[in-house]
């Protein structure tokens, strides 16, 4: 589970398991957690953050989106050559 980004409180990570899905990240923050879509940006599970929340998380997303693909990309490069 590597955590690829830790920014305003929020931490961003991958799960090892997920990586035959497309490209997502997972967001916690004070014991909640929510998913994303990476490219297009969106919404899979809440995770009980509020909506002022939600729209901070996406913003980042945005923001850092380049970066998450190609985190990501290289998640599943280590994975698929061990």
């Amino acid at each position: 589970m590597p955590v690829v980004l830790r920014l305003k409180g929020y931490k961003f990570w991958f799960y090892e398991a997920d990586l035959a899905e497309p490209p997502h990240v997972h967001v916690g923050k004070a014991g909640r957690e929510a998913k994303y879509w990476i490219d297009p940006i969106a919404l899979v599970r809440a995770g009980r953050f509020r909506e002022h929340e939600l729209d901070e998380i996406e913003k980042i997303l945005d923001e850092y989106r380049g970066d998450l693909l190609e985190s990501w990309r290289e998640e599943k490069r280590k994975h698929v050559n061990g």
